[in-house]
């Protein structure tokens, strides 16, 4: 990195922080503090919902996502404009009319402050996890590629973050996402241009999109009901959408962000934004991914992305077997690039047909070749992570994008990581604040719960900071995020559902059907029984059916 890629990024970062900390200070009481006086509009809950979902995740491991397996991965996101007109209808105006701070209080009128207090401690428990995921997932990253001390990064995360959230609260999360989205935004669109410019000149989108769909990129849709395909059209649709109305609908950190609006239609209409925004946007950023890997055909691309599973191998006995494998994916490439123009040139189609035959021959002795990457990688340190598809498109930038545009890509991702964290402690924060200690301990003044819950933001942020020291790389970021929620959401949703529309079902029978549903969600994902986006749907299915069972053995009338 430049001198000015560090400015770049260091003034981003500390313009985000200062301007929020400014223009958020000085709440006068709980409704200030984490509602945000209610005076957020329509398009900054819609940024807000999308910035708290956008983690740094999404921007390091979606592309390399769509590098190795192409644009399935978007179908994961096709039940959520779904769930946003069901929440906007249902949940917004519920929650709205009890005036609540949390979506748990409404639990408690519905059933019983047990049943409130156990989802919300499911919350804390798997919102608290998710927020050391996401200070730790850029940072290892970013440790790996660039050498920077992991502990040090997680504390300049976590710390940057807790300075304006537990000084300005709900207020001062909306006000910073605005800026990192507009940061985030730019960026891709630059990193995208940059794409486009670094290609030979004759090929064009035209014919990227032509390489990306030879090379097997472009399979969007999936109709099969394969359960061993993670990522299929059903699976979005179905899983999808309970997954997206347990996280937007029962999830603390994105029920905050619409119950700032001003009015229940400035909710609405923030959600309804999200829902048509996010599944474009996630279709460019996997679509920059397929670009990246437009790009490597005609370029030279590492065998392993991982830099530090690289240094590994190379200080090991194995270093010369794996400059072997090197030699070889060099002259490898050179063919690949070969037909690839071939086959972007040509317009025949019995060529074309030829062509990619030979492509999909070469592809297959490169994979060849990095699975006996990561081979040698294992043995020369057992404990490496072998699995790359997180650092591609951050090898990318620091390899390719000209100076001041890296700093700016670094700012994104880290503005990203920001953004999100900044949302699940502040509803952390809340939600012991509101759901456990003021419902325990009534009767103090504004202030002291003003004071309480920057206590409890500050404790979440510590324990985040805790969490993200103490994690381990796990297959694929992104995943390892839904798989936390997929485990708790969809029994969470369960419990809102019969809240919703079962009104004869009672708090006993939904308190003991959910702490069952858990136990058996959490068994069934150990046991690698259903697909992750399935356990939504289980889990609501199951926590209904039996609170239907216990109410009916213990009777109606109770």
């Amino acid at each position: 990195m430049t001198q000015i890629d560090w400015i770049v990024l260091l003034g981003t970062l500390a313009f985000i922080v200062l301007y929020g900390t400014y223009k958020a200070r000085g709440s006068k009481d709980v409704t200030d503090y984490l509602k945000g006086g209610n005076e957020a509009k329509w398009w900054t809950i819609g940024l807000s919902v999308m910035a708290t979902q956008a983690s740094a995740i999404t921007f390091l491991s979606t592309p390399g996502q769509a590098f190795h397996d192409g644009m399935g991965f978007v179908q994961f996101y096709f039940g959520l404009p779904i769930a946003m007109i069901v929440i906007s209808l249902v949940f917004i105006p519920l929650y709205h009319k009890m005036k609540v701070f949390t979506a748990y209080e409404y639990l408690e009128g519905r059933f019983d402050l047990k049943t409130r207090t156990l989802t919300a401690i499911i919350f804390l428990i798997q919102r608290g996890l998710a927020a050391g995921i996401t200070i730790f997932a850029p940072s290892i990253i970013l440790s790996a590629v660039l050498g920077w001390n992991l502990i040090y990064l997680n504390l300049i995360i976590g710390i940057l973050v807790i300075i304006y959230v537990v000084s300005g609260g709900t207020k001062a999360v909306s006000i910073t996402q605005k800026q990192q989205m507009a940061v985030i935004f730019g960026g891709m669109f630059a990193a995208f241009l940059i794409i486009l410019n670094y290609l030979p000149l004759d090929i064009s989108l035209e014919k990227s999109l032509e390489i990306a769909g030879a090379n097997g990129k472009m399979n969007i849709l999936d109709f099969s009901f394969d359960f061993e395909n993670r990522y299929t059209f059903w699976s979005g649709i179905i899983g999808g959408s309970f997954l997206a109305l347990s996280y937007f609908g029962t999830d603390q950190s994105q029920v905050q962000r619409y119950l700032s609006g001003r009015t229940v239609k400035q909710s609405q209409m923030g959600l309804i934004m999200n829902g048509f925004l996010k599944v474009p946007m996630q279709f460019f950023i996997l679509f920059i991914g397929v670009m990246v890997f437009v790009f490597y055909q005609f370029n030279a691309s590492p065998l392993n992305f991982n830099p530090s599973a690289v240094k590994d191998v190379m200080n090991s006995p194995y270093a010369q077997e794996y400059q072997t494998l090197e030699a070889e994916k060099t002259n490898l490439q050179k063919d690949i690039k070969a037909y690839q123009l071939l086959y972007a040139r040509t317009e025949n189609q019995e060529d074309k047909n030829k062509f990619t035959s030979k492509i999909a021959t070469l592809k297959d002795a490169e994979n060849d070749l990095r699975e006996a990457s990561k081979k040698l990688i294992q043995k020369a340190n057992p404990n490496a992570e072998t699995n790359d598809k997180d650092y591609v498109f951050i090898h990318f930038i620091l390899t390719q994008l000209p100076t001041g545009l890296i700093g700016l890509l670094l700012a994104v991702i880290l503005s990203a990581a920001m953004s999100s964290t900044a949302s699940e402690l502040n509803a952390l924060g809340s939600t012991t604040s509101i759901d456990l200690y003021r419902r325990n301990s009534p009767g103090q003044t504004e202030r002291h719960y003003v004071s309480a819950s920057r206590w409890f933001t500050l404790m979440w942020g510590i324990i985040a900071i805790i969490i993200a020291c103490t994690a381990n790389l796990f297959d694929n970021l992104i995943q390892l995020v839904n798989i936390i929620g997929s485990i708790f959401y969809g029994n969470i949703l369960g419990v809102f559902l019969l809240a919703f529309f079962v009104k004869f079902v009672k708090g006993t029978a939904t308190f003991w059907a959910a702490v069952i549903t858990q136990v058996i969600i959490i068994v069934i994902w150990w046991l690698d029984i259903f697909p992750y986006l399935w356990l939504n749907v289980l889990g609501a299915a199951i926590v209904m059916a039996l609170a239907l069972i216990i109410q009916g053995i213990r009777g109606v009338e109770q």
